[in-house]
């Protein structure tokens, strides 16, 4: 098994080796175009967008500036929006579903280092894979670490740190992040704490 194929089983590998360091530089070039369009390149910005990911829906939008290690491990779904600095360390894949909407400054982790440091020393580096369901908002600022599962129709608090797996329909929050509750029907006419909608269309 080549360092390629060990990064991709979740297993350690050195980053250096098997052309790796060439992959990443040639997303890096992908990435600098994205990053450096001029505003209103729409058709432009959406090709490059997917000659990054791997995988994506019809509808993308992801705003200047964002970040990834190979682009070819993150696969998001339909309706799929990432505000400013997104940050993706996809040396594991990513998975993301449908409708998902992460706000700024929103980071994740695949990627890992031994905890002893010998073993950190050594070079060997690891990515475990982040699977996040349809309908989940992340908060700016949010981080989600190795090897999370965050469910269905989930909502990630601003600030929080995604150590665990989140279960469907939650809100969850902090660092670590906890689940506070369970969205209920109740929660449907509210945009914003107790502010109820003025308007008969978001149903």
């Amino acid at each position: 098994m080549n360092q390629k194929e060990r990064m991709l089983a979740n297993l350690p590998y050195k980053a250096w080796l098997d052309s790796l360091s060439e992959e990443r530089l040639c997303n890096k070039k992908k990435i600098f175009k994205f990053n450096h369009l001029k505003p209103g390149k729409t058709k432009k910005k959406i090709r490059l967008l997917k000659s990054i990911l791997g995988k994506t829906g019809g509808n993308i939008n992801i705003e200047a500036p964002f970040f990834c290690d190979y682009g070819y491990n993150i696969e998001v779904g339909e309706n799929f929006f990432a505000n400013y600095n997104f940050t993706v360390l996809d040396v594991g894949r990513v998975k993301i579903g449908d409708n998902a909407q992460i706000a700024p400054n929103v980071s994740i982790y695949t990627a890992g280092h031994p905890i002893h440091p010998d073993s950190r020393n050594s070079g060997y580096e690891y990515g475990i894979d982040i699977t996040i369901g349809d309908n989940v908002w992340i908060g700016g600022s949010s981080c989600v670490m190795p090897g999370v599962t965050i469910g269905n129709n989930v909502v990630i608090g601003a600030g929080s740190v995604v150590t665990k797996d989140i279960p469907d329909n939650s809100i969850a929050v902090g660092n670590p992040c906890r689940v506070l509750r369970t969205i209920t029907e109740a929660d449907r006419d509210f945009y914003f704490k107790d502010r109820k909608f003025d308007v008969e269309d978001y149903k």
